[in-house]
C-alpha cells in the first residue's frame, strides 16, 4: 500500500465518509467517488481498514470481563463518581463544589441484582427434563365412526 492510498486509509477511519476521504486524501473532486470506490475493493487497503476499525473496536467496547469487574467494584462499595454538592451560604446565595461519592446501598443492591441475574441466580422458572413417552393406541373398530361433536349453541 503506498503513502496516499494509507493516508486515504486513514482519513476514511475519520468519518467513515469514502468521497470526503478520497478528497482530503489528495484524490479530485471529480473523481474522488470512483477513486474511493476502487480503493475500497484494494485488498490492502480494506485489509488495513479492517484491522483499524477492529482495534478501535477493542479499545473503546467495555467487554464483558470489563462490565462484570466494574459491576463488582461498585456492589462491593469501592468505586466512587464525582458529584457537584450546592451548598447555601445565606442571603440568597449559593456556592458549588465537587466530592468524590461511594455507591449508595440502592447502587450497590442495583450492582448485585445485575451480577446475579448475569450468573442465573434469580430464575423463577423450574426447568424439567426427561423423557416422555408417547404411545398412540387405535382402539377403534372398523364399523365404528367418531360421532360428531356437540353443534355450539348460543
Amino acid at each position: 500500500m503506498n503513502r496516499k492510498q494509507k493516508r486515504f486509509a486513514d482519513e476514511y477511519l475519520i468519518d467513515l465518509n469514502i468521497t470526503q476521504a478520497a478528497i482530503r486524501a489528495g484524490y479530485s473532486e471529480k473523481t474522488a467517488y470512483s477513486q474511493g470506490q476502487r480503493l475500497m475493493k484494494n485488498v490492502e487497503v480494506r485489509s488495513y481498514i479492517d484491522e483499524q476499525l477492529e482495534q478501535i473496536h477493542n479499545e473503546n467496547i467495555a467487554d464483558t470481563t470489563e462490565i462484570m469487574m466494574y459491576l463488582t467494584k461498585v456492589m462491593r462499595g469501592k468505586s466512587s463518581a464525582t458529584v457537584v454538592v450546592v451548598e447555601g451560604n445565606g442571603d440568597g446565595y449559593s456556592s458549588a463544589r465537587t466530592m468524590e461519592k461511594e455507591p449508595d446501598e440502592r447502587e450497590r443492591l442495583k450492582a448485585a441484582e445485575l451480577l446475579g441475574k448475569r450468573y442465573g441466580m434469580f430464575k423463577d422458572t423450574v426447568n424439567v427434563e426427561g423423557a416422555i413417552p408417547v404411545v398412540i393406541t387405535d382402539d377403534l373398530d372398523e364399523d365404528d365412526e367418531p360421532e360428531p361433536p356437540d353443534e355450539f349453541s348460543g
